[in-house]
């Protein structure tokens, strides 16, 4: 239950970087709900105010560079908890996922342990691997490993793949199967995937920050309440638009050909980071507490697919 501010004995203060994308404007709407100050940190505050015009409640922007260490410390100051939501998919010049998911993310967890910071919260990903060979997953998995030592007790929050109405997964999939006379497979399609609702990772992680945590785990992965072969999903998404696919089956090295080119374009359509991530299967683990140990009855992508054609 959203808790009003009005019976709050002191300001509790939360920030979260990357407060302005997908999943981390969510994360502040939900904060603000729950009756905190919320700072939402970013290279570029002045998008702060257009992002939350509709909300009820406005976060402060903060201006911070997660790669300036030197920068974070007023966005930190004061702060009962951080929330780490920045991502990046695409290297460009020092932007490297080593730099962004390992060496910053480390940095914010250190300077937050030592400016008393109660709760850090760090957005990774299921399939999330130090040890993999894909460098988007391999920097996932050493970024987690990296903010656990530099903050005890960390949370570390494994989503698998986010949907919500400004996605670019389920969205593009609904245009591209009214679009397409045929559908191309990542490889057979046989890779099991578990779509979660964003904003029920959202209102998870304002819990976890809020102190819902009632055994104690550091560890969370969330998934949606239903999981799907690739192939199967795209068969499940036709049948609620209505409409018939046909499918058909492309080697993973032509997925890998297309996205180095598409790379290059403004907004890639696809990475080749993606890529390798749809060659494991994106399912929550059954020894990992999840939405269900929050409390949250998980939304399937029926209801998103309405939002999408509402949106539409």
């Amino acid at each position: 239950m959203a808790m009003d501010p009005d019976d709050l004995n002191t300001e509790r203060i939360a920030t979260v970087f990357g407060g302005t994308g997908f999943l981390g404007r969510r994360i502040v709407k939900r904060l603000l709900e729950r009756g905190f100050t919320v700072r939402a940190a970013s290279r570029h505050p002045a998008r702060v105010g257009p992002v939350f015009s509709s909300t009820a409640r406005m976060p402060e922007a903060v201006e911070a560079d997660i790669l300036n260490a030197s920068s974070i410390g007023s966005a930190i100051a004061g702060s009962q908890a951080i929330v780490n939501a920045v991502s990046l998919y695409v290297e460009q010049g020092a932007q490297t996922f080593e730099r962004v998911h390992v060496k910053a993310a480390a940095d914010l967890a250190a300077a937050s342990r030592d400016g008393g910071v109660d709760r850090f919260v760090q957005i990774s990903g299921i399939g999330s691997d130090p040890q993999s060979d894909s460098k988007y997953i391999g920097a996932r998995g050493r970024g987690e490993e990296a903010v656990a030592s530099a903050f005890p007790g960390a949370f570390i929050v494994r989503p698998a793949v986010m949907t919500g109405p400004d996605d670019v997964f389920l969205t593009t999939i609904v245009r591209l199967i009214r679009l397409l006379p045929v559908y191309p497979l990542f490889g057979d399609g046989g890779t099991r995937l578990q779509p979660v609702y964003v904003a029920d990772v959202a209102e998870a992680v304002s819990r976890l920050v809020d102190g819902r945590n009632h055994n104690g785990s550091s560890i969370f992965e969330f998934g949606g309440p239903r999981i799907y072969t690739y192939k199967e999903l795209l068969r499940e998404i036709a049948r609620q638009l209505d409409t018939h696919i046909r499918l058909m089956p492309l080697p993973f090295a032509a997925w890998n050909a297309l996205a180095g080119v598409a790379e290059f374009l403004p907004a890639a359509p696809i990475t080749r980071n993606q890529v390798d991530l749809m060659r494991h299967d994106n399912v929550a683990s059954i020894d990992a507490p999840g939405l269900k140990e929050l409390d949250i009855e998980p939304r399937g992508i029926d209801e998103v697919i309405r939002l999408i054609e509402q949106r539409a």
